[in-house]
């Protein structure tokens, strides 16, 4: 069974071992800044932000 090389989630270049599972520290620094920037979101309603706190009393 052949083994496929593991490519960079954003340019697919191949990965470094050094930066893994990225190709090089660009692409390393360009996911933390989505990340960072919101770029990742999950669909769905905004949150409401006091009822994500446990023990939060709005009164």
């Amino acid at each position: 069974m052949s083994r496929k090389a593991n490519k960079c989630p954003l340019c697919q270049m191949p990965q470094s071992a050094d930066f893994r599972p990225f190709c090089s520290q660009g692409c390393k620094d360009r996911d933390l800044l989505k990340w960072l920037d919101e770029g990742y979101r999950v669909a769905g309603p905004p949150a409401d932000y006091a009822d994500s706190i446990e023990g939060y009393d709005q009164d």
